[in-house]
């Protein structure tokens, strides 16, 4: 995994998705066809996978479930499998993997081996199969800002063609030499889609699924988040820590309280990110934050800005307000509201509702009234809502004294835990080597989503739902051993601790052999 994504999900930023779902770009392994004669692709092929780091290990599968390991005895950055002619016997989907060095003390499947590569598709037919299209680094342009659109074969040296629907003149054509991708800029709105060509009078190859450029007059929003998993209660003492993150490098961050323009110290790991340090002690101003970026120092146009954060602090010197709940916070029925009071003893303040975690209290609501009291909803409560509870106020004029918390208030909800719900997103028998894709429907955000099979205690995949209450989850690779009944769970990201009951089951039928 790169950099960058280890920093986004540490921060709890998501990939992606149009690009994820495409084309892993932080792949470790790469897998391409080798034609002897692009003239006659098919003829006699050979399968390169390539490492991204050097390893003496490189495993090719088909259809997901025959496997060929080949072993050198120095590292090496690639293998070469050959085909020869394409027959019955070796049509397919193949996709590779390589050896992860050094080696781990304990070797298993999970750690012994990257990621699956890129599928590569030998059919042995005309027309050849379609490419990958995505956007780099967007899917959007602005009046004097443009994008990209990348067109990935799996056939090194072929030509790649661009086109855009219902324009029948616009057509743009790149050689790739030795490489396997090609990149167009784009300065048009549109729906495009791409495919490749063997030689100059070939039939090109079926279309990429369409890819739709927007143009906006200036450009989307940033996200403006807070450092970790939850916003907490910080101590005045201490520094609050907000990220920035862009959709795309840009050359400038802005971090603002209003039409106010705030000179806070920041640093920039990435050229999409930017983290700002708060000194609470030096804040005069509550109101909410939000933050913009400017793409380019010829440009004067900010983006659109972000969603509004609101910070919030206390010294715990002002007396602590008293937490109530309504109905009675034990034998609360599932599937009910639960209203949780908190009451002070002066009016024009911000509170917080703050849930117990293993290691520190997340604050997970906000309210700024205009009387002595909050009043905080649970919807639809079920056993993970289960917990201790306590709130917090502070002043909103300086110096912004706070409360120390209310005592802990207990909520017990009946039940058995609340069931998610897994949803196919394909219909019919799953191709051999082809990917199921699977949803999974919660009641919370912030989990960890985890893909289950009948039988089996480790999970198959696991995914996050940060700012939902959904997660996709997969099988990257479907043979025949893959046939059996699923079902998702999810569990709460730290500090928080429940877990949620098992989904019913679906049944994954695999195409046979």
């Amino acid at each position: 995994m790169s950099l960058l994504a280890a920093l986004l999900l540490l921060w709890g930023f998501t990939l992606d998705p149009a690009t994820a779902e495409v084309f892993d770009t932080t792949a470790e392994a790469f897998l391409w066809l080798d034609p002897q004669s692009l003239l006659e692709p098919w003829a006699n092929l050979t399968l390169t996978c390539q490492s991204a780091f050097l390893t003496k290990d490189f495993q090719l599968i088909m259809n997901g479930w025959r496997q060929q390991r080949v072993h050198h005895d120095t590292y090496v950055m690639s293998h070469q499998f050959p085909l020869g002619a394409v027959t019955s016997d070796n049509k397919g989907v193949y996709r590779c993997r390589c050896g992860v060095e050094p080696p781990t003390l304990t070797l298993t499947e999970l750690n012994r081996w990257t990621m699956l590569s890129n599928l590569v598709e030998v059919t042995g037919t005309e027309p050849l199969p379609a490419p990958l299209l995505w956007p780099d680094p967007v899917s959007w342009i602005t009046p004097n800002v443009a994008t990209y659109l990348v067109c990935h074969a799996a056939m090194r040296g072929v030509t790649f063609l661009l086109r855009k629907e219902d324009d029948d003149n616009f057509l743009r054509v790149r050689k790739a030499q030795d490489n396997v991708v090609a990149r167009f800029i784009v300065r048009h709105p549109g729906n495009y889609r791409c495919s490749y060509r063997t030689d100059t009078e070939g039939t090109p190859s079926e279309p990429s699924e369409a890819v739709t450029v927007t143009e906006y007059a200036k450009p989307p929003a940033p996200m403006l988040a807070f450092l970790g998993t939850y916003q907490t209660i910080e101590h005045p003492s201490s520094n609050a820590v907000l990220a920035c993150k862009a959709p795309r490098n840009v050359f400038e961050f802005q971090l603002r309280q209003g039409e106010k323009m705030l000179t806070i110290h920041g640093a920039r790991p990435l050229r999409e990110l930017s983290l700002y340090y708060l000194n609470l002690t030096d804040m005069d101003d509550q109101s909410p934050l939000t933050c913009r970026y400017r793409l380019h120092r010829s440009l004067d146009t900010w983006s659109e800005d972000s969603e509004p954060k609101e910070l919030m602090w206390s010294d715990e010197t002002q007396p602590a307000p008293v937490l109530t709940a309504e109905p009675s916070s034990h034998d609360l029925e599932p599937g009910s509201t639960v209203h949780l009071r908190c009451t002070a003893p002066k009016a024009g303040l911000r509170f917080g509702l703050l849930r117990q975690g293993d290691t520190y209290y997340p604050l997970i609501q906000m309210q700024n009234p205009s009387g002595t009291e909050a009043v905080f909803e649970l919807h639809n409560i079920s056993t993970i809502d289960s917990g201790n509870y306590s709130c917090v106020y502070m002043e909103q004029e300086p110096p912004f004294s706070g409360s120390a918390p209310s005592e802990l208030l207990e909520l017990q909800v009946n039940g058995p835990p609340p069931k998610p719900k897994l949803e196919v997103l394909w219909t019919g028998v799953v191709p051999l080597g082809r990917e199921a894709k699977f949803r999974c429907h919660g009641h919370a955000r912030m989990v960890n989503m985890e893909l289950l099979r009948e039988g089996f205690h480790t999970p198959l995949w696991m995914n996050q739902a940060m700012r939902s209450t959904t997660a996709d989850l997969k099988l990257p690779f479907v043979g025949p051993q893959h046939s059996g009944n699923y079902s998702c769970r999810y569990t709460a990201m730290s500090p928080l601790s429940f877990e949620s009951g098992t989904s019913d089951p679906v049944e994954v039928i695999v195409e046979e052999i």
